[in-house]
């Protein structure tokens, strides 16, 4: 599959929610939420909202989808995306992010395109895409690559260690090409589900 993790439900709001001082006037407000659950990982241990990782990745889907929701037709309004893994095994941004892109685009809220992810790693001299939890704890580089497919603009890279210029290109090339793998599933769905809802509409 795509995407390694499994993630609950997504929850999506546009009404402005707690302090007043927070809304933009000319844009809606992307608030992120990102939690795991508890039995998500073989170590059974409280993971709370506030912890260094997850307001880490808090932060990445938030730049993610302010750089592909077109916030300007909301001013004064907040867009909430909650995501929890249920089951990590590699991926965990990655999963999140092609997860929202449907729940957002499920909630009729115009993007500018797409918003696929994929990670990808340099392990034994290859570059692998899509990693899943045991490539990651090799402990190589790796990169999480967040594209926007049409355009091929990114909305979000992060690299988690040094690689060697003479490999990056390679590695980016697969996860952009894993990204573009999942815009093509993630399209499919899409028009298959549409194509249902007008025929139910229709009857």
């Amino acid at each position: 599959p795509p995407s390694q993790a499994a993630l609950s439900q997504h929850g999506l709001s546009l009404q402005m929610r707690g302090s007043r001082s927070k809304t933009l006037h000319d844009r809606a407000l992307v608030n992120c939420q990102y939690s795991m659950a508890t039995f998500s990982t073989g170590e059974r241990k409280r993971r709370p909202h506030g912890d260094r990782k997850s307001n880490e990745m808090t932060q990445h889907l938030k730049q993610t989808f302010e750089a592909a929701i077109l916030t300007q037709l909301y001013p004064r309004s907040q867009i909430d995306i909650y995501v929890q893994i249920l089951q990590a095994d590699g991926g965990n941004y990655c999963a999140c992010v092609n997860a929202a892109t449907l729940a957002v685009i499920d909630a009729g809220i115009p993007m500018r395109d797409y918003v696929c992810a994929s990670s990808a790693g340099f392990i034994e001299d290859t570059p692998l895409a899509d990693l899943n939890y045991v490539e990651e704890a090799a402990g190589g580089p790796q990169v999480a690559l967040a594209l926007l497919p049409k355009s091929d603009q990114i909305a979000l890279l992060e690299m988690n260690s040094r690689l060697h210029e003479d490999h990056l290109e390679s590695v980016i090339e697969a996860a952009s090409k894993a990204c573009k793998d999942v815009y093509a599933v993630l399209d499919q769905v899409v028009r298959e589900h549409l194509q249902e809802v007008t025929t139910l509409l229709g009857e």
